[in-house]
């Protein structure tokens, strides 16, 4: 007799042996990567981008702590571009909020009682505005040549896009010595999008409708928890989903943005200038803010 485990296996492998890697090139990979990112490929289009999970620390020498529950969106749109050399091109703007809540009570939490130094200290949610695309992405490169391609796992109708982001650079809060006594931000971002596959991979199609998503980040830890050189990293882990409907997101979610962060609801204009807010330099501010009350 098969046992349970045994039936969840067969069916995983079943869905394996019929998985494809599908790589697009020309217009339907340019196409995909505007639904990708945007969901569509009509600009100026509200997309919002759901997530809840869990945060974790993990110290050498301790059990890893579930430190909170985490939940956010990111509001964005995008705009078109037409370069004579490039061709058509777009570029996405967008807003980003999370809140750290209990992992007890689901509340959201202004005040945390650092339980290795003993410390009660103040939460800073996320607050990143703008976070944007740096640079527009265009049909073509500079030689007006067509390089673009995008490769999805297949599963069936389901479509799925995996990448990481490994992110090292001069941590913004540290000093003019870096290269000699340390300071780089070290950390990963991990996405996984999961996409209708018959309205992803037909560049005649203009949108994926609602797509799903899963995200993992490993990275040192947040400035406002005062942990200065203990040794330790942070992991978040959460799923969650994309799509055009403001209200298919969680009320408790929308009722924390009413309430807390109402600008954000509306993405920054298509040609916003501005460089990116990160945890880091959100906190550099709010620091220097404090300092001047």
């Amino acid at each position: 007799m098969n046992k349970p485990w045994m039936i969840g296996w067969i069916a995983f492998a079943m869905l394996g042996a019929h998985a494809e890697t599908v790589t697009l090139t020309g217009d339907a990979a340019y196409s995909a990567a505007q639904k990708g990112t945007c969901g569509t490929t009509e600009a100026g289009v509200v997309r919002y981008g759901f997530w809840e999970g869990r945060a974790y620390s993990r110290v050498p020498g301790e059990k890893d702590r579930h430190l909170f529950d985490v939940m956010g969106v990111n509001v964005r749109q995008c705009g078109h571009l037409q370069d004579a050399t490039k061709g058509r091109g777009f570029r996405s703007v967008s807003r980003e909020i999370m809140v750290y809540m209990d992992p007890d009570t689901g509340e959201v939490i202004d005040r945390w009682e650092n339980p290795w130094t003993g410390k009660t200290v103040e939460v800073l949610h996320v607050a990143n505005a703008p976070v944007n695309m740096r640079a527009p992405r265009f049909e073509f490169n500079g030689d007006g040549k067509s390089t673009l391609s995008r490769s999805f796992r297949r599963y069936g109708d389901m479509a799925v896009s995996s990448y990481e982001i490994p992110l090292f650079y001069d941590n913004p809060l540290a000093g003019d010595y870096q290269q000699y006594v340390g300071g780089t931000y070290h950390a990963m971002e991990i996405f996984d999008t999961f996409y209708d596959a018959d309205k992803m991979l037909d560049g005649d199609v203009a949108s994926v409708g609602d797509s799903r998503l899963a995200w993992v980040r490993v990275a040192q830890w947040l400035p406002w928890l005062e942990m200065g050189s203990r040794p330790g990293l942070m992991v978040f882990n959460a799923t969650g989903f994309s799509t055009f409907d403001k209200a298919s997101l969680p009320k408790a979610l929308i009722d924390v943005v009413d309430t807390r962060f109402p600008e954000y609801w509306t993405p920054p204009p298509t040609e916003d200038p501005r460089p990116n807010e990160t945890s880091w330099t959100v906190f550099q501010k709010w620091k220097a803010n404090q300092a001047d009350d």
